[in-house]
């Protein structure tokens, strides 16, 4: 995999203009063909890597851009102003896209939702992504995704149509999360909650990884050129989406010429897919790249298993000694209370959500209905709810470690996920004392 990787990192396809095509042999259809170059990126006359292909008489330039380069940005506003095009498409989805055009969104949402929903983890993580981002521009000086910036405003200048043709990131996290083995969960967990303790300038190999991805590939690199289940849900599926996106939207649909701005790390697989057969139905073919698989029927009734277990461990200490029973749930509410409240103080909640953690978690763990981490940013909500500021800051405030504790949003986000973490670490702790104790005696 890390040759796979290799590969569409050292190969890039370049523009073959009209002259250019002179004694190629025919393809005897209109799906159009490409050249391999292997110049690195900045070696090629200043320009950017490409291809153009034809599929269904609408003719894509694509343009395989430096996500962490002026020049890219540069480039892609002279080839809109150029007035070749009629359409302009991006990798972008459209929460990224909302994302660039109102840079405060994250600062409108509504926290109580987030964690009612479930969300509190992808917000977390789009965070963690987004500090790491912003560390890159502040070293580099160039803001990451400056191209896609300059490529909507050259586009409304011009008054050219967009389209937005990647898959939305939250479907692909939660695809790449499906998708993987609880250890290489784990191993995404700590490794994008290790990159936010770091206090390391971000490594030039960092940078020249985000300079052919983007910010979501950059952080799962390593992992993703070790495995397959990462490599497909993060890119292969991805170049598939896009190619499929512009065989639903914009070819054969009146457009003649369309600029395509991707990042050269997408290049090559993007324009093998629309060199090739053409798809029989790309809308349905796309909507199923957008399902997430469902959790496995094991993981969803764990939880209540377990909690049945622990309950019939229960019955059965009481059914065997009174003395036994009361010991069984006394250390069941002391192990798993004290390891999601100590979350809960690990993320600086006030006193009291501490407290409310504590007696709560041990409930909560035999309830999967309700967790301990819902009931814990809750109370912290109650206590100390946000003010206009911390949302305000929130993008910047988690660039720095401690900016996760100082603002009440990342904090709140931090309580749930480390009491979450606690009471789920204490469950299983707790159970298996109470079994050691019922085979023992």
């Amino acid at each position: 995999m890390a040759a796979t990787r290799q590969n569409l990192q050292e190969r890039t396809l370049r523009t073959m203009g009209p002259d250019s095509l002179a004694g190629q042999a025919p393809t005897g259809d209109n799906r159009g063909f490409v050249q391999v170059s292997t110049l690195p990126m900045g070696e090629q006359d200043h320009q950017g890597p490409r291809a153009v292909v034809e599929h269904a008489g609408t003719t894509f330039t694509i343009v395989g851009t430096a996500h962490v380069s002026k020049a890219s940005a540069d480039e892609v506003s002279e080839l809109i102003r150029s007035g070749d095009y009629d359409a302009v498409a991006l990798e972008l989805c459209d929460s990224r896209y909302q994302n660039l055009a109102d840079p405060d969104r994250m600062a409108k949402m509504d926290l109580f939702e987030v964690l009612r929903n479930g969300q509190a983890g992808m917000v977390a993580a789009h965070l963690a992504m987004g500090a790491f981002q912003q560390r890159v521009a502040d070293q580099s000086g160039i803001e990451p995704g400056a191209e896609m910036k300059a490529a909507l405003h050259e586009a409304e200048s011009a008054g050219l149509p967009v389209t937005m043709i990647d898959r939305d990131i939250g479907t692909t996290l939660r695809r790449v999360w499906r998708g993987v083995s609880w250890w290489q969960r784990m191993q995404l967990g700590s490794g994008l909650f290790a990159s936010l303790l770091t206090r390391e300038t971000v490594s030039p190999e960092s940078i020249e990884q985000l300079k052919e991805g983007d910010v979501l590939e950059s952080t799962f690199a390593e992992f993703a050129e070790q495995s397959e289940q990462l490599y497909r849900p993060l890119i292969s599926e991805r170049d598939r989406y896009m190619a499929l996106r512009l065989m639903e939207s914009m070819a054969g649909k009146g457009y003649n010429n369309v600029l395509v701005v991707i990042g050269a790390g997408h290049l090559k697989g993007l324009s093998g897919h629309l060199e090739g057969e053409p798809a029989a139905d790309p809308v349905s073919e796309r909507e199923s790249l957008e399902q997430v698989p469902p959790s496995g029927r094991f993981l969803r009734y764990l939880p209540w298993v377990v909690a049945a277990l622990v309950i019939a461990g229960f019955v059965i200490g009481f059914s065997r000694d009174t003395e036994l029973g009361v010991k069984l749930v006394s250390e069941w509410f002391l192990i798993n209370g004290a390891l999601s409240a100590l979350g809960s103080a690990i993320a600086l909640a006030h006193p009291l959500t501490i407290v409310a953690t504590f007696l709560a978690a041990p409930l909560t763990s035999l309830n999967p209905t309700v967790g301990a981490g819902f009931v814990a940013a809750g109370v912290e909500l109650l206590l100390r709810r946000p003010k206009v500021a911390d949302f305000s800051n929130l993008r910047h405030d988690v660039i720095e470690v401690r900016g996760w504790w100082r603002n009440r949003v990342a904090r709140t986000l931090l309580i749930f996920i480390l009491s979450s973490v606690g009471s789920a670490a204490g469950t299983y702790i707790a159970g298996f004392r109470i079994f050691d104790q019922l085979v023992g005696g």
